[in-house]
């Protein structure tokens, strides 16, 4: 099949004309001198019956982005508020999220004029302490005498009432028992559990003793990186099965301590921002 040769625009546009330079000629004058819809940034010109548009404001020409995207993720009030009075303006809105623990600021979100793109964010992603994940990862949890005893002893710090010194020697007091046998546990007046021992069941005269056991433990625990401290309940739980001690504790109520804190932050960020900090979270781009 022979070969075709396909015309150029200019060729097609001179094809059955005899005057062939004078139709280069017109066509050249239609490529009209630009002309500026924007100064500075837009340009239009006409190149034979096609208009042309440049615009010098983006990225290829200027070596900027065209506008502000990203969310950049912060996580304590400080560096939240320094990165909030950099970028924002009187039209930025923010969101107080409690269920995901976030506050997310909308850099550029819409005007009472007119819509922007909404695409520029700054998140407060709060963290969890290390104390505050220790203590709930045992929450509920039962443990024989030695692994509880090992556990108070490295969190000694956290523990407000009953005091660190007491709660050590109440350690060392389960680790030295761990061969007795535990018979009975008593409720005293106080509130706390009298457990009643035996260090060797085959003999006739066992050595018996008694471990008193607090009710309550009261703990200093800050639940979020950045955050103060808040004062936190555990209650002491003990189980005997067949002679076999295991301890533990369940903190009360902790959902409510991190809403405090939570609430905390937020009241923070709002006495520092000009705009009411909504409950909620933006609408996903």
């Amino acid at each position: 099949m022979p070969a075709h040769s396909y015309p150029s625009t200019l060729e097609a546009r001179l094809e059955g004309k005899s005057d062939g330079p004078q139709a280069v000629i017109d066509i050249a004058q239609r490529a009209a001198e630009a002309k500026q819809l924007d100064p500075g940034h837009v340009y239009a010109f006409a190149l034979g019956d096609r208009v042309h548009q440049v615009d010098l404001t983006g990225p290829e020409h200027t070596g900027r982005p065209p506008r502000k995207s990203g969310t950049t993720v912060v996580r304590d009030v400080d560096s939240f508020m320094a990165y909030f009075d950099k970028h924002s303006d009187a039209s930025t809105e923010v969101y107080a999220d409690l269920e995901s623990r976030t506050i997310t600021a909308v850099l550029d979100a819409h005007t009472k004029d007119g819509a922007r793109w909404g695409g520029h964010r700054l998140q407060l992603r709060l963290r969890p302490t290390t104390a505050w994940s220790t203590w709930m990862a045992q929450d509920g949890q039962m443990l024989k005498q030695e692994a509880f005893a090992e556990f108070i002893e490295d969190n000694l710090v956290d523990l407000v009432e009953p005091d660190a010194a007491t709660m050590l020697e109440l350690a060392e007091s389960f680790e030295a028992t761990t061969s007795a046998s535990f018979q009975s546990g008593t409720k005293l007046a106080s509130g706390q559990r009298q457990l009643t021992y035996v260090e060797d069941v085959q003999a006739k005269a066992g050595s018996r003793g008694d471990i008193v056991i607090p009710a309550v433990l009261k703990l200093a625990l800050r639940p979020f990186e950045g955050s103060d401290a808040f004062a936190v309940t555990a209650r002491f739980r003990y189980r005997l099965a067949n002679q076999v001690l295991t301890l533990g504790f369940k903190i009360e109520r902790p959902d409510d301590v991190l809403a405090n804190a939570f609430d905390d932050v937020r009241t923070a960020i709002d006495s520092d921002v000009e705009m009411a900090v909504l409950n909620g979270a933006p609408a996903s781009r």
